[in-house]
């Protein structure tokens, strides 16, 4: 048992899914998964695991932010033992042509966090993610016929922010959308050890304005967690 996570050893799946929203991990382990049970409930961060399709993994909640998801997934590798880490979240589409409810898979995190920097003495870091599990997904979504996107994402640490024109600069660079935790899960799968992918549904659009409701962030993203529970390892 960890400080954040009380599950007991053995009860957490060698490959698990994170959100920022607990509330999307409970709705998910309720609605795809066989033989549920819930393994933590500390802060309010669920966490369950169960059988998708025979395959046993787990799903856990983690919060908003760079800090609190490496807080997860530290003890989740040094407590648990995980082995891939797959994060299936929400993000805010910085480039006009990509919709609500599209799905992009983040080939590399730029952020403005500084949490990179002091590890690395000062110097830029540039996060990537697990080339097996980003093929595999992609290869699954192409099959599937559905809205995919391949490129960079923009990991923040401030959601409210009234600089002027802020994301001009990644828009030129070809940065697809904004969140804020990808960065840290790819920085730490890298020094841990372990494979990790960010899955991201577009739930809004920085240009266009338009967004989704807190209600259809929770539940209306199961393409992302099918997806996502398809490519894990056993």
């Amino acid at each position: 048992m960890s400080i954040h996570i009380g599950a007991e050893p053995g009860e957490i799946a060698k490959s698990v899914l994170i959100s920022g929203d607990p509330l999307r991990a409970r709705h998910t382990a309720r609605t795809l998964l066989e033989n549920v049970s819930c393994y933590n409930e500390v802060r309010g961060m669920y966490g369950y695991t169960g059988f998708y399709n025979g395959k046993r993994v787990s799903i856990q909640g983690t919060g908003m932010g760079i800090p609190t998801t490496a807080i997860y997934v530290h003890e989740l590798v040094h407590s648990y033992d995980v082995e891939c880490i797959v994060r299936v979240g929400t993000c805010g589409s910085i480039q006009g042509h990509i919709g609500l409810g599209e799905i992009i898979l983040a080939l590399g995190a730029s952020s403005d966090t500084n949490m990179n920097r002091r590890y690395f003495d000062g110097q830029d870091y540039a996060p990537l993610p697990d080339f097996g599990l980003l093929i595999r997904a992609y290869e699954q979504v192409k099959s599937e016929n559905l809205n995919v996107h391949t490129g960079g994402i923009f990991s923040s640490d401030t959601f409210y922010d009234d600089v002027e024109h802020r994301w001009e600069k990644w828009i030129k660079h070809g940065v697809l959308g904004v969140e804020m935790e990808t960065s840290v899960l790819y920085t730490l799968a890298a020094r841990y050890g372990i494979k990790a992918l960010s899955i991201l549904t577009v739930s809004d659009n920085i240009i266009t304005g338009k967004s989704s409701s807190a209600k259809e962030r929770e539940q209306s993203y199961m393409d992302m967690m099918r997806l996502a529970f398809e490519i894990v390892p056993e």
